[in-house]
């Protein structure tokens, strides 16, 4: 294993992993599960389907594959709402085997154990490529940074980043342009980020800010929606 990554038990009993060279976690402490449940697809995919419904397929752009679990709830969830999702992801350093292997989110509900056969499948997928992993979710990861990556236009955005105060070159007004211009109109932005500049930056690019409940351990997070007009 890497030895600037540790893995962890967080508060809900869900795994992360800890980045001793950024000082970091890869989820909220508090509970990785719960947090990625929250605001990635109640406060993401749940509330983007209710002002759109029957628009299929939803397409998704995350920044920050990391432990594949945002996408693997995403895969679940388009596979139980039978729902079609075309999901790109990003990510400059992929973990190892090793790692991800050892990661616990297949066994951590229970009720959604029949779906635990496609969580390695997103990470032993082919770089740079994309295709079908289940009837319902076509996948595509690349191993790239957000600077060099060509996006596509996305529905919806999970913006999972390190923090601003450890990546800040990644919460730029810049950065966050090249994401909200691929956006389509009526496209959902949603991050675990609350700060007072990601905010400003997020009005400043024409999104309708939201500020909303935060998972267990985190007061309030961010959403964004992006105009019809725009």
């Amino acid at each position: 294993m890497s030895e600037k990554l540790k893995i962890i038990t967080t508060g809900d009993g869900s795994h992360s992993l800890y980045n001793s060279e950024l000082q970091e976690t890869y989820h909220n402490s508090a509970g990785a599960f719960r947090e990625s449940i929250h605001i990635y697809m109640i406060y993401g995919l749940d509330s983007w389907l209710a002002r759109n419904p029957q628009k299929y397929p939803i397409r998704i752009f995350e920044m920050g594959f990391g432990t594949g679990l945002n996408a693997w709830l995403t895969l679940v969830w388009a596979e139980q709402n039978r729902i079609p999702v075309l999901y790109h992801t990003i990510e400059a350093y992929p973990l190892e085997k090793e790692i991800y292997s050892q990661l616990n989110y297949i066994e951590h509900d229970h009720s959604i154990w029949h779906f635990h056969k496609y969580f390695e499948p997103l990470h032993n997928a082919p770089w740079n490529e994309g295709g079908p992993v289940s009837e319902y979710f076509n996948f595509k990861k690349d191993n790239v940074t957000l600077e060099e990556a060509q996006l596509y236009p996305s529905d919806v955005v999970f913006f999972d980043a390190f923090a601003p105060s450890k990546q800040p070159e990644l919460w730029k007004k810049e950065t966050l342009q090249k994401v909200t211009d691929a956006m389509r109109p009526g496209g959902l932005f949603a991050t675990y980020s609350a700060t007072g500049q990601l905010k400003r930056d997020l009005k400043a690019l024409g999104l309708e800010v939201e500020t909303v409940p935060g998972p267990p351990g985190k007061k309030e997070t961010t959403r964004g929606w992006k105009g019809r007009g725009q």
